[in-house]
C-alpha cells in the first residue's frame, strides 16, 4: 500500500467545471488532496459516469459545481434527484487565477477545493417547480418588450422621412393607434422612395402589433402564476406582478435556503458593506453587488410607498425632520422593505404562516 493510499481517509468531494459540451471534474480526498480527474459529457450518460467514477474513491461528501444555474443546471438536478448534496462553487478569485494560472482542470480542483474548505456554501436553486415556469416566460416576456420598444423608435425615425401628409396624419397618435394606422396602409407600388417607406412603415407596424400581443399574452401567464404561488406578495402595497415575479425569480422554488434576513438583503445588493479601517472604523458603503433586478424592483416599490402610502409617507418626514438625505431614507426603506419580502416569500400561500 503506497503513502498516498494510507493517507486517504474514504470520503471525497468532486470539484465541477462546467460547459456546453464538456464537464470537467476533480475528486479530491478530505485528507489526501486531489486524487484524479475526468471528463464528462453533458447528458445522462456521463452524469451517471462521474457519480460511479467518484464512489470508487470513497463515500461523496458534496459536490461543487460552478455555473449551477448555466451548464451546469442538468447536472445539478440530476445530482440531486439521486440524493447528493450540491453547492455553487463559484469562479474562482483574479488573483488565484492571476498566479495559479487557469484550465478546466485547475477550475475543478478550485472548486472541490472551496467545498472542502467551507468556502462554498451557497445552495442552488432547484429549478423544478412554478418559479422556474415564471423565470422562462419572464425571460421571453423581456425579451418581446424590449423588440417592441426598439420597433417603435425605428417607426418613429423612420416617420421623419415621411410626406407631409402621412406625418400630418401620424402626428400626436398613440403607440397602439400608429401601430394601427401605419398597418393598414396599402401602398401599391414600389417605383418611389415613399413607396417603399410606407412599405417598411407597414411592415414595421405589423410586427410591433404581434409583439405587443405577444408581451400580453405572456404578461397574462405571469401574472397567473405569480398570482398562485404567492397571493400574499401582491396583496402588498407597491408590489405588482413584476415586482412580485422578480423576488419569486431570485429566491427560487426553494427559499429556504436563504437562511436570513441579511443574505436575502445581500442577494439583492441592499445590505451595506463594511469599509472601516484603522481610524475609520464604522464606515460602510453602498453593495454594488447582488441581483440589480431585484434591487431595482424593491426601489420602485419604495418610490410608489413614498408617494402614496401613509405610513411610508410619515416616516419620510420624520427622517427628514432627523436630517437625513432623500437618498439615506430610500436606502432605510429599501431594507425595511427586503426585510418584509424575506418574511412574505417564505409564508404558505395557503395559510398565510411565516417560514422561519
Amino acid at each position: 500500500m503506497t503513502a498516498l493510499e494510507t493517507a486517504r481517509s474514504g470520503h471525497v468531494v468532486i470539484g465541477i467545471d462546467t460547459h456546453k459540451h464538456i464537464h470537467v471534474a476533480a475528486v479530491m480526498d478530505t485528507i489526501g488532496g486531489i486524487l484524479a480527474t475526468l471528463t464528462i459529457t453533458t447528458d445522462q450518460a456521463g452524469f451517471k459516469q462521474v457519480l460511479e467514477w467518484g464512489a470508487s474513491f470513497g463515500k461523496i461528501l458534496a459536490l461543487g459545481i460552478e455555473g449551477t444555474g448555466s451548464y451546469g443546471a442538468t447536472l445539478t438536478s440530476f445530482l440531486r434527484r439521486h440524493g447528493h448534496k450540491v453547492v455553487e462553487a463559484g469562479r474562482p478569485d483574479r488573483r488565484s487565477r492571476r498566479v495559479n494560472g487557469k484550465s478546466d482542470t485547475l477550475d475543478a480542483e478550485n472548486a472541490a477545493r472551496s467545498v472542502l474548505a467551507g468556502f462554498a456554501t451557497a445552495t442552488p436553486k432547484t429549478a423544478d417547480g412554478t418559479v422556474e415556469m415564471i423565470r422562462q416566460l419572464k425571460i421571453a416576456h423581456d425579451s418581446a418588450v424590449t423588440e417592441r420598444s426598439a420597433t417603435m423608435v425605428t417607426i418613429k425615425a423612420m416617420l421623419v422621412h415621411g410626406a407631409d401628409e402621412l406625418r400630418r396624419e401620424t402626428s400626436r397618435k398613440s403607440q397602439i393607434m400608429l401601430a394601427r394606422h401605419l398597418a393598414a396602409l396599402r401602398p401599391r407600388a414600389l417605383d418611389t422612395p415613399d413607396d417603399a417607406l410606407r412599405h417598411s412603415l407597414r411592415s414595421l407596424a405589423r410586427r410591433w402589433q404581434n409583439l405587443d400581443a405577444e408581451a400580453k399574452e405572456l404578461t397574462a401567464m405571469i401574472e397567473q402564476l405569480v398570482t398562485n404561488t404567492a397571493p400574499q406578495l401582491v396583496e402588498q402595497f407597491g408590489i405588482g406582478i413584476d415586482t412580485a415575479a422578480e423576488i419569486l425569480i431570485v429566491a427560487g422554488d426553494n427559499p429556504e435556503r436563504i437562511r436570513s434576513e441579511s443574505a436575502f438583503a445581500k442577494l439583492a445588493g441592499i445590505s451595506p458593506v463594511p469599509t472601516g479601517s484603522g481610524m475609520t472604523s464604522g464606515r460602510h458603503r453602498i453593495n454594488h453587488g447582488g441581483h440589480r433586478q431585484l434591487n431595482a424592483a424593491i426601489y420602485r416599490t419604495v418610490i410608489v410607498r413614498m408617494r402614496f402610502h401613509e405610513p411610508t409617507i410619515a416616516y419620510v418626514a420624520r427622517r427628514t425632520a432627523e436630517g437625513k438625505s432623500k437618498r439615506e431614507i430610500i436606502r432605510c426603506l429599501k431594507r425595511y422593505v427586503i426585510r418584509e419580502v424575506y418574511h412574505l416569500v417564505k409564508a404558505n400561500p395557503t395559510t398565510g404562516e411565516i417560514g422561519s
